[in-house]
């Protein structure tokens, strides 16, 4: 008789494209955004918390490339025939949640939102199928004001979660006036919709191909590298150096810079009334407070004029850092957003203006600890010792009064018998103290504090009379623990 086959066991192994997520990650991801949102909340925007879950139909096609309905959605059909899919970004349920709720909800609505988004992509070097995203909105409202208090916000948020003023730039670019660019390098109109395109794409590979690339493209062509060849707009060189110019069109102040984009843009309706938008917002901004060495107009700010329709904003960090092979650049692009007036209009069939940002959660947690300013201090809890199993009353009182102190700490729950052991547990829970008190000590009503912080700094760089002359264990009355561990904790 055949034995039965074992059933394999599963592999222990993260989903590709995925992560798990461990101590600080989480706490100072939680950090960061509550700092984010108390900024949004302090603005008048109210948090809103919508369905990971949205039908296909509701998120619309909006990722490249999308041809099902599960392709680049992590999407299943229903019994009833219905698709869903896990949200992608957060902007798409907003306009459906503005649609569905807006007879309850105050014109304009004003919201932000923090959660995890999922995207069905290829996975790869940096590259994760569900990650955070933090956006602001506010719907219902055609104001520049609306657009200059979102750059306005987002800079308040980066100096609130520590960017320090001069190491980031918002720089601001408007849809319209490219469109105004369009329309005088002549086209304009149904028949030039292939064109113009093109000529999108090509703008939006500034930073990779640079202007003599983009110029390419917008003639006849490019070869890249590999041989491959990617036709051009086939634009003549009056009308590629109209486009060239729109990109080349930030000077020394914002009054300049909008005086030559007015030159480009001149007899298109359009062009002209993206410019005055521009010059709008910079005055409102400067009325603030917000000068250039905060926020900018720059028509470089190329990316998402395919889905904007006014406005776009990015936010910059301009300070250094090195890449993976030891080379200074800047680490660039923290979050983006822009004027997006037609999106809820699937839905309502009216045209409802809208506006807003997002940051990427990822990007700014990874800015932050590049740059020291969080990560640096993140100790685990006291971790209170047991030397005797009798006494974990006791050791349950002494973990509670540093706790009511509002000191993170813990009893050690593990088995007791080798201390060694729990002092390796302490060192792993990166813990900066250890409380210490065995039959001897509870007898003289005494505790023993082992300061690991300083031992380990005395045991890296101490010589031996050093060591001895700075003990990191020492011993205090029991009524002076609270006092002693809260002098260690405050340096």
């Amino acid at each position: 008789m055949a034995k039965p086959k074992k059933t394999p066991r599963p592999k222990a192994q993260t989903p590709k494209g995925f992560a798990d997520y461990f101590g600080s990650d989480v706490t100072e991801r939680n950090a960061m955004l509550r700092a984010i949102g108390e900024v949004y909340h302090r603005y008048g925007f109210d948090a809103l918390e919508s369905s990971a879950v949205e039908t296909v139909e509701a998120l619309g096609k909006f990722l490249p490339d999308v041809d099902r309905p599960n392709e680049g959605v992590f999407a299943w059909q229903e019994e009833d025939g219905d698709w869903l899919a896990l949200r992608y970004d957060m902007t798409a349920p907003l306009a459906r949640v503005y649609a569905q709720h807006r007879n309850d909800l105050p014109n304009p609505y004003r919201r932000y939102t923090m959660g995890p988004v999922w995207r069905n992509e290829k996975p790869g070097p940096g590259r994760f199928r569900q990650f955070y995203q933090c956006d602001a909105d506010t719907v219902g409202s055609a104001s520049m004001g609306a657009d200059a208090e979102i750059c306005a916000m987002l800079s308040d948020t980066l100096e609130a979660v520590g960017i320090s003023r001069g190491d980031y730039v918002i720089r601001i670019n408007n849809r319209k006036v490219l469109n105004g660019v369009m329309e005088v390098a002549g086209l304009a109109g149904d028949d030039k919709e292939a064109e113009r395109g093109i000529v999108l794409r090509a703008i939006d590979k500034l930073d990779r191909l640079g202007p003599d690339g983009v110029r390419a493209l917008l003639g006849a062509g490019r070869k890249d590298d590999s041989g491959d060849y990617t036709d051009g707009a086939g634009l003549g060189d009056a009308q590629a150096d109209v486009v060239m110019g729109f990109m080349d069109a930030k000077r020394d102040t914002g009054a300049a810079t909008v005086a030559r984009l007015r030159e480009l843009v001149g007899g298109s309706d359009v062009g002209e009334a993206g410019v005055a938008e521009l010059e709008e917002i910079a005055a409102l901004l400067d009325a603030g407070g917000y000068g250039a060495d905060r926020i900018e107009i720059d028509p470089s700010v190329v990316r998402g004029l395919g889905y904007y329709t006014g406005p776009v904003y990015e936010a910059e960090l301009t300070f250094e850092i090195k890449d993976e092979k030891g080379r200074p650049r800047n680490f660039g692009s923290v979050a983006g957003g822009g004027r997006y007036d037609d999106l809820v209009k699937r839905f309502t069939g009216q045209e409802v203006p809208a506006t807003g940002v997002s940051i990427g959660v990822d990007r700014l947690l990874a800015a932050l600890r590049a740059t020291g300013r969080i990560g640096s201090q993140d100790h685990g809890p006291v971790v209170v010792t047991v030397m005797d199993r009798d006494r974990m009353a006791d050791y349950q009182t002494m973990v509670t009064e540093l706790r009511r102190a509002g000191i993170r700490a813990e009893v050690y729950f593990g088995n007791p018998k080798n201390f060694g052991n729990q002092l390796k547990y302490a060192d792993k829970r990166n813990s900066p103290i250890a409380i210490i008190a065995g039959t001897d000590e509870f007898a003289r009503d005494v505790v023993q504090i082992k300061d690991l912080i300083l031992g380990a700094k005395i045991a890296e760089t101490a010589t031996l009379e050093e060591w001895k002359g700075r003990p990191s264990q020492f011993e205090v009355p029991r009524a002076d623990m609270l006092a002693k561990v809260q002098e260690i904790l405050n340096g």
